[in-house]
């Protein structure tokens, strides 16, 4: 089992910045990709994905957020961040961490976090 808690989310005006930090513990030495998700709570739309990190550093966006957000890792710590600057009102939703783990012979399992608020105010 792997265990996944964020945490630096909360409320910024348009133009500001925040910076989302996971922790995973746990079963961690099988960890391949960590990535992002949004949620926009009361819509229909499903969890998106925003950005990944491979573990060995290769990062992925989705097209909304190229050149404001930057995920990063530290794998050593057992960390994954997401420095959100020049935010935007449609960036408010709730993030989840996610951590995919791969072992030989296992089916793929896909762990998350509890979520972390972001609200930006234009």
């Amino acid at each position: 089992q792997v265990q996944l808690v964020e945490s630096g989310g909360g409320l910024v005006q348009a133009g500001g910045s925040l910076t989302l930090s996971c922790q995973a513990s746990g079963r961690v030495s099988n960890i391949s990709s960590m990535a992002w998700y949004r949620q926009v709570p009361g819509k229909s739309r499903p969890r998106e994905l925003v950005t990944d990190i491979s573990s060995g550093g290769y990062a992925r966006y989705v097209e909304s957020v190229k050149g404001r957000f930057t995920i990063s890792r530290d794998n050593k710590k057992n960390m994954v961040y997401l420095r959100m600057n020049s935010l935007k009102p449609e960036d408010t939703g709730i993030y989840y961490c996610n951590a995919v783990q791969l072992s030989i012979g296992a089916p793929k399992i896909d762990y998350w976090g509890q979520g972390t608020q972001v609200t930006v105010s234009s």
